[in-house]
């Protein structure tokens, strides 16, 4: 086990080792800036349309401090999903496969190509 960790350290150059920490600390950075974009651009659209609504004259868009409880979210929810059913056509569960005989199409022929390689050669 010892000679495997050798063998492996001997085999790593320096430059190798550069190129491994700088793509760690890319990847990191990125994924901390796309954490900060997702987290600011709601707050941003928000603070828009609030300054949109005041140029208006309407109400002020309420801050995130009011929260819908759990009931009120379910009966949305199962609103929605009666609406959306109802909206589809009861349909069977019926499969119909209908044989129809063509006639030949060599665009469907394999046999073109196969023999096309062979040619080449």
């Amino acid at each position: 086990m010892k000679s495997l960790a050798i063998f492996l350290l001997s085999r790593i150059s320096l430059e190798s080792l550069v190129i491994a920490i700088a793509g760690y600390v890319i990847v990191f950075i990125a994924l901390v800036l796309l954490f900060w974009f997702f987290s600011v651009v709601p707050r941003l659209i928000s603070a828009g349309k609030s300054r949109k609504s005041v140029r208006q004259g309407k109400a002020p868009v309420p801050r995130g401090g009011e929260t819908i409880s759990g009931e009120t979210t379910a009966a949305i929810a199962m609103a929605l999903h009666l609406y959306l059913d109802e909206v589809h056509d009861p349909e069977s569960g019926v499969l119909t496969i209908k044989r129809i005989s063509k006639a030949y199409s060599p665009w469907s022929s394999k046999i073109y190509a196969v023999r096309n390689q062979f040619n080449r050669i």
